[in-house]
C-alpha cells in the first residue's frame, strides 16, 4: 500500500495543531472554537491513522 498520503496528511494535521497552537490570540473568537475542534479530529485520525499504519505494515 502507497502511504504517502497518508504522510502527507499527518504532517498537515499536526502543521495545523501548531499553527492553532501558536497563533491563538490572533485567531477571532468566533472562529476560534471550529478551528480548533477541526484541528482536534484532524490530529486524532492523524494518530488513528499511525497505529493503523503499524498494524498493516506487521501483517504484509
Amino acid at each position: 500500500m502507497d502511504y504517502t498520503n497518508v504522510v502527507i496528511f499527518i504532517i498537515l494535521a499536526f502543521s495545523l495543531g501548531l499553527i492553532m497552537i501558536m497563533n491563538k490570540d490572533r485567531i477571532p473568537a468566533s472562529l476560534r472554537r471550529g478551528m480548533a475542534i477541526t484541528s482536534i479530529v484532524m490530529i486524532l485520525f492523524a494518530f488513528f491513522l499511525i497505529v493503523y499504519s503499524f498494524f498493516d505494515l506487521g501483517s504484509s
